[in-house]
This record gives C-alpha cells, sequence and structure tokens, in this order.
C-alpha cells in the first residue's frame, strides 16, 4: 500500500496516470474502468482513423495486371479470413484478457505503473490491444516526423490520450472488429504491413491458411519488428525464432495448446520463406508506363485539388486503376526498339502510341531496361514522356516540327502548289523578319541555314519541299506566315518542352530547336490523324477505390485545327513513304502520313507519323548528352552508321511497330483532300513556266548556334533526289 501511496504522491503526469488505477482500490470500492475514469474525468474522444497505406494494382486496357506499387505493402482482410490459431496467438501474447475488459485493462495497467515507478520511467507497457490500435493509427496518421515521434513518446501524457481515444473505439466496435483491425495495420517486419502481407512474405500463404508455428511466429514479430526482422540476418532471426517460442510457451500456460502441441511447434525450423512482394515499377511488365501513370496522378488535378492530396490518394493506395495500355501495341513496339537498338547501346530509342481522337495511350517503351544500375546501363526515367510524367529533358524534335509551318501555311489560305525559289541557304533578310510572340526581333541575318548534304534549292511548293524536308524552303515559308503563328499552331496541337521551359521561339524554330518527349509528338500528330481534335494524352480510364466505387475519366478533346486543312496536310505527308524522305522504308500498307526528322549535328533522329486508327513518334538519341555524343559513326544494334538521319532507325521502328500494333484492325483511309479549296496554286505563288530543274537534296544542316538561335534540321533525301531523270547533272541556280 506504501508504494501506491507514493505513486499517488509523485506529481504531475505519473500521479495522474497512477490515479486513475490505484484511488478506486485504496478506497475498497473495487477496481473498476467506471471509477478510474471519474476519478480522472476521462471522456471518450473520437479517434480519426483514415484508410491505411494498401497496394495499388496497374490494369491494362483488357482488365490484366501489369504493375502494383505501394507505400505500405498491406491487403486489409477481413477477421474470417485469417486462421483461428493466428487470433488466438496474438491476444494470448499481447491482451490474454481483451475479451474481458474494456478500453482499460487495470490489471495489466496497474503492474506496469508500479514496474515503471520502480524504474524511474516508463519501462514495461500495459496497453491492451485497443490502446495499441489507437497508437498505430496515430503514428499511421503522422505526416511529419515530430508527430510519428509523439505518437510513440514513451510518456504519461500520451497514454492518458491513448485511454480516451481507446474509450471511443471500445464504444464504436465490438472486440472481433477492433481484433481485425490491429491485425491490419500492425508491422510484421520485412517490408510486410497487416497479417495478410506478412502471411505472404513471410511464409508464401494467406493468413488463413497460418499454422501454429507460423502464426506463433508472426505474433512475436509483432513486439518489435525492426529487431526480428528476418531480412536483418541471421542474430534477428534467431531473435524471432525465441519470440516465436515464447509465444508457445504463454498459450500453453494458458491453455490455449497442449504442452504436445507446443512442443512439435517450437522443434520446428523458423520457415521464412522471404517470398518477394512486387513493388514498384521498375519489377512491372511495363516499367515506363507504370512510371507514366505514377506521375499522371501525382500532377492531374483530376485525382485531388492539391498536390498534397494527390500524394495522400497514391500513398494510401488500395486502388485498382484501369489504364489504356494496349498488350499488343506495347509489344509490336518492344519487338520492333529491340530488333534495331540493344539495350547496351548507348544511344536509347523510344516511343509512344497514342489514339487520334481520344489521346488514349497504347504503348511507352524504351531500348534500355529500367532500373537505376548504371552499370547494366540501366535508364532510371522515362525517355518517353515529360519531366512531369517522370521523363527527361528529351531531345531536339527536328524537322517533325516542320509540319506546323505547313499547316500554318495551308490555314493561311495557301495551296499544295504555292511556293517560291530557295536557294542552297538562306539568311533572315533582317532582324524584323522573325519577331516572336511578344513582338521581338529575333531574326539572324549573321546565320546561315543550309541544306542536307549542302544540296541545291530551286523552286519548291508546299508538297515537293515537305517531301524533300527542305531546310530553306522551310525557313523561306516561316518567314511568310509568321514565326508567332507557327508556334501557336504548334501549341494548339499540344506542343510544349519536355523540361516544362518555354518553348524556345527563334527563326529556326521550323528546324525543331525544341526538346521533346515521344508522348508530346505523337499526340501532336494524332491531331492531324483525327482532322484536327486535339485530344489531351492519357494514360487511366477508370480508378476504383478500396470499397469498390469506381470513377471513370473521359478523353478531353478541342477541335483546334480546321477538318480541312489537317485533309490537305495528311495528303502531303501520305506521300512520304512513296515520294519522300522514308521512300527506302516503305510503307505500312494501308493508309499513313508522316515526317522524318533529323536534327542539326546529327544529334537526334525522329520519325513521327500516324493513321486514323493510331498515331506513334520515335526518337533516338544519346541521354548523355546530344551534342556530346552525336549520331555520326556510330555502331547502333551491332550495325555501324556514318550517320544517323530519321528514317534509318526511327523510321524503320515505326513502320515495323505500327505493323504489328494494327494486326487485325480494318484500315481506316484518310478524308479526301478538298481539290477547290487547295488544289493548284494561287497567282504569284505558282512555279515559273521553264524547265523543271532539278529538285535539291532536301534539307539538314542548320548549323549549330550556341546561343540557342541555330539547331533543328532536315533528313536524309529519298534516293534519287535532285538528281536529273535524264541522268544529267544537278542544276544549282
Amino acid at each position: 500500500m506504501g508504494s501506491v501511496l507514493r505513486l499517488v504522491a509523485a506529481g504531475a503526469a505519473a500521479g495522474v496516470l497512477v490515479a486513475a488505477i490505484a484511488l478506486p482500490a485504496v478506497g475498497g470500492a473495487g477496481v473498476t474502468v467506471k471509477s478510474a475514469t471519474e476519478e480522472l474525468h476521462l471522456q471518450p474522444e473520437d479517434l480519426k482513423e483514415p484508410p491505411l497505406p494498401e497496394k495499388t494494382v496497374l490494369l491494362d486496357s483488357d482488365g490484366k495486371q501489369f504493375a502494383q506499387f505501394y507505400y505500405e505493402n498491406r491487403e486489409s482482410v477481413s477477421l474470417d479470413q485469417i486462421s483461428d490459431v493466428m487470433k488466438t496467438a496474438i491476444v494470448a501474447i499481447e491482451d490474454f484478457r481483451f475479451y474481458e475488459h474494456g478500453a482499460l485493462d487495470l490489471e495489466g495497467t496497474f503492474r506496469a505503473a508500479v514496474k515503471n515507478f520502480s524504474g524511474g520511467g516508463v519501462v514495461q507497457g500495459g496497453s491492451s490491444i485497443t490502446q495499441q490500435y489507437v497508437k498505430l493509427v496515430l503514428f499511421s496518421s503522422a505526416e511529419t516526423k515530430e508527430e510519428q515521434e509523439a505518437a510513440i513518446a514513451p510518456t504519461f501524457s500520451r497514454k492518458l490520450n491513448e485511454l480516451r481515444y481507446a474509450l471511443a473505439i471500445e464504444e464504436k466496435y465490438t472486440k472481433s472488429e477492433i481484433l481485425e483491425r490491429y491485425l491490419n495495420i500492425s508491422y510484421f517486419g520485412a517490408g510486410a504491413h497487416g497479417i495478410q502481407a506478412a502471411a505472404k512474405r513471410f511464409f508464401k500463404k494467406p493468413a488463413s491458411e497460418l499454422t501454429l508455428s507460423e502464426a506463433a511466429t508472426l505474433a512475436g514479430a509483432v513486439q518489435n519488428p525492426s529487431r526480428t526482422d528476418p531480412n536483418a540476418g541471421k542474430a534477428a532471426r534467431q531473435r524471432l525464432l525465441e519470440r516465436r517460442n515464447i509465444v508457445l510457451n504463454r498459450m500453453q500456460e494458458l491453455g490455449k495448446i497442449t504442452p504436445q502441441e507446443a512442443a512439435e511447434a517450437k522443434a520446428k525450423k523458423l520457415g521464412f520463406k522471404d517470398n518477394p512482394v512486387p513493388g514498384g515499377c521498375d519489377e512491372s511488365d511495363f516499367p515506363y508506363f507504370c512510371l507514366y501513370a505514377q506521375y499522371e496522378i501525382l500532377n492531374n488535378e483530376d485525382f485531388g485539388k492539391t498536390a498534397e492530396a494527390r500524394k495522400k490518394f497514391l500513398q494510401r493506395g488500395g486502388l485498382t486503376i484501369k489504364t489504356t495500355l494496349d498488350r499488343k501495341a506495347q509489344l509490336a513496339s518492344e519487338k520492333a526498339i529491340a530488333k534495331y537498338v540493344r539495350t547496351t547501346d548507348k544511344p536509347v530509342a523510344s516511343q509512344a502510341m497514342i489514339v487520334p481522337g481520344t489521346g488514349a495511350i497504347k504503348a511507352m517503351a524504351a531500348s534500355r531496361k529500367f532500373g537505376q544500375n548504371k552499370k547494366k546501363n540501366e535508364m532510371g526515367y522515362n525517355l518517353a514522356g515529360d519531366v512531369l510524367h517522370g521523363g527527361g529533358a528529351g531531345f531536339q524534335a527536328g524537322s517533325t516540327f516542320k509540319p506546323f509551318t505547313l499547316l500554318t501555311a495551308l490555314d493561311q489560305g495557301m495551296k499544295l502548289n504555292d511556293g517560291f525559289g530557295t536557294g542552297s541557304g538562306y539568311r533572315a533578310p533582317s532582324e524584323s523578319a522573325f519577331r516572336d510572340c511578344k513582338g521581338n526581333r529575333v531574326g539572324e541575318p549573321s546565320h546561315e541555314v543550309r541544306n542536307s548534304s549542302e544540296g541545291g534549292g530551286g523552286f519548291k511548293t508546299l508538297t515537293t519541299g515537305t517531301l524533300g524536308s527542305v531546310n530553306t524552303f522551310f525557313m523561306r515559308l516561316e518567314q511568310e506566315v509568321g514565326l508567332c503563328d507557327v508556334v501557336k499552331m504548334a501549341k494548339n496541337l499540344g506542343i510544349k518542352r519536355a523540361d516544362g521551359a518555354p518553348l524556345k521561339e527563334f527563326e529556326t524554330f521550323t528546324l525543331g530547336i525544341n526538346e521533346m518527349d515521344p508522348v508530346t509528338v505523337a499526340a501532336a500528330y494524332a491531331t492531324i490523324g483525327s482532322r484536327g481534335a486535339y485530344c489531351k494524352p492519357m494514360a487511366i480510364t477508370e480508378i476504383r477505390d478500396r470499397n469498390g466505387k469506381a470513377t471513370t475519366y473521359k478523353p478531353k478533346c478541342k477541335q483546334v485545327l480546321d477538318e480541312e486543312v489537317a485533309d490537305a496536310a495528311s495528303h502531303i505527308m501520305s506521300n512520304v513513304f512513296t515520294k519522300g524522305t522514308m521512300t527506302e522504308v516503305g510503307g505500312i500498307g494501308r493508309p499513313a502520313a508522316g515526317k522524318t526528322g533529323t536534327t542539326d549535328a546529327y544529334t537526334a533522329a525522329w520519325f513521327a507519323g500516324y493513321t486514323p486508327d493510331l498515331a506513334s513518334a520515335v526518337s533516338l538519341g544519346d541521354p548523355r548528352g546530344a551534342f556530346e555524343h552525336d549520331l555520326v559513326g556510330v555502331t547502333i544494334g551491332g550495325r555501324y552508321y556514318g550517320y544517323v538521319y530519321g528514317a534509318s532507325i526511327s523510321g524503320r521502328i515505326w513502320k515495323d511497330s505500327m505493323i504489328g500494333a494494327l494486326k487485325g484492325v480494318e484500315p481506316t483511309s484518310f478524308t479526301p483532300v478538298n481539290m477547290e479549296r487547295f488544289g493548284g496554286c494561287s497567282a504569284g505563288r505558282c512555279a515559273p513556266p521553264k524547265p523543271i530543274k532539278k529538285p535539291d537534296r532536301g534539307g539538314d544542316g542548320g548549323g549549330r548556334d550556341n546561343d540557342g538561335g541555330g539547331g533543328g534540321g532536315g533528313d536524309e533525301p529519298p534516293p534519287g533526289w535532285g538528281e536529273d531523270p535524264n541522268g544529267g547533272t544537278p542544276i544549282v541556280p
């Protein structure tokens, strides 16, 4: 009795806690929760119980899982999905009077209080399972390190708060419901949160099939999971084995198992299976698509109004996310890339496929494996996407930007055969010949843009200039239609830099000086394929939460281009496979259009193209630094290339992958061009009535400009381009 009285007199927090236990006994009225709570004026306080973090799974468009990730590896289960012996083991070792007492186990707490007083602090816990559940909820919901430390701080004030919450929990739930919640929130070690994840991680089986020895092991792990984590080494496994036997002894003392059952269980080995649980995009079948989907949730307001809300939404998990991924298209892309570029090559090929009219991303692939191991040449970011979707800085898009100037010209009323004479080089007539969208003069008369292979010029039309990818023609055309109008056209089609910075609006904009990613370029070309409807790229169509509630997400599309202008551009670019820079590679056996893209100094190579059913963009470049590691004199895919053009590798990947992705899909034709509107040529823009001069060799080589005004480029000309059909020498004006 003396020790009890000393505890009552011990000051502040210690005295308050012990008063809850000791005073009713001193008065001789018996130890009850009611009398204790009356002494302290303890009232139930509602505990906020946010959803527990659980694993999230990603499904393809057919509903087949291809990835899962989690903030905490957990699968919540109902109590009837947990073996009876597991329930018995956890109650025996953690709170054997669980079904007999209320929120506060006065016997256990009193015993712990005396022990703590004699030890000079909180030495022994007397917490009931309900109190432990409260502590775990507070810790799990803590958003800062300070809040986490407060949730487990060895203080009497924290214990009192625990009691208040525990009183409310006991009123809110039945004992079975509390036990179920406790088993689902507890951490068992080895990265396993909750009994189901622990059973699978430790023993490769569901919680419903746990044996006596296995149940005792997991029940023992709860006390100090970091100390008994079997992944921490031999010593930790030995400690876990000892804890298991302590649980078995306790179960025997309480009469829950016989001495023989205890002995047989103790004779068994630990039995830890170390069953790996896939988690994270690096373990996904399609890691780049997985990464894109994760970042889409983190950055898209459709999934939460604030960045913090979206982060919590993703971390709490328990989601089933249905995506737009098409396995057939994805595998076709991966197969085509692997055919031309090896995983060990320094240059990287990446591709994205998008459906015109919906923006659904069907495939996303790269030549390197996803991961952090640089020795294995792995890539830790998504080169197919922009920086907002886990990507990098991208590569200059080269001549894939020329169609934006073509579209601007058609939109301003120019016809298919409108054109003008060009030389082998181009210089801006003045600084004011080009103005950015802020009105700044950005013309560079001192900088000369030249054609590929120093080819000559001649009269070029919208059609022949595009098919030959003539740099000097497009510089003159951009001067005619206005740089700002071309920039606006590109933006209308969703063009933005991969790194998130503002577009560079220099005179060489049309030559593709801006670094891009395949998803953005594919979406822009899909806009032309859908007759002018730009659809924001989308990777997620439905999210079902842990309670089964589904939210669907629809395409976000907007008409940004005159349908007939898109038709006219498709009419011109569909000839790229027979009369343009893809002649040597050829088409895909159905209506298609596209544009090659080779940058200045061969720093990157692209091909972007589309059908009415599917659009795709392929980039190729060296992520170590495109200018420092260009595509000149390189071996890629086991083949040596003196120069890598847009058609050399990217065009071939595009062709093979599109044939595979569209296999079994009925071909759709482009809408014929309105020849009344776009046929022929305008007065003053027609070819002069004189002998046909030889076309030049198409256009590359904008001349690198270190201040950002140069770059871009053209493409390898088709066979025979610029040669006299009668065998004569080229005529260069």
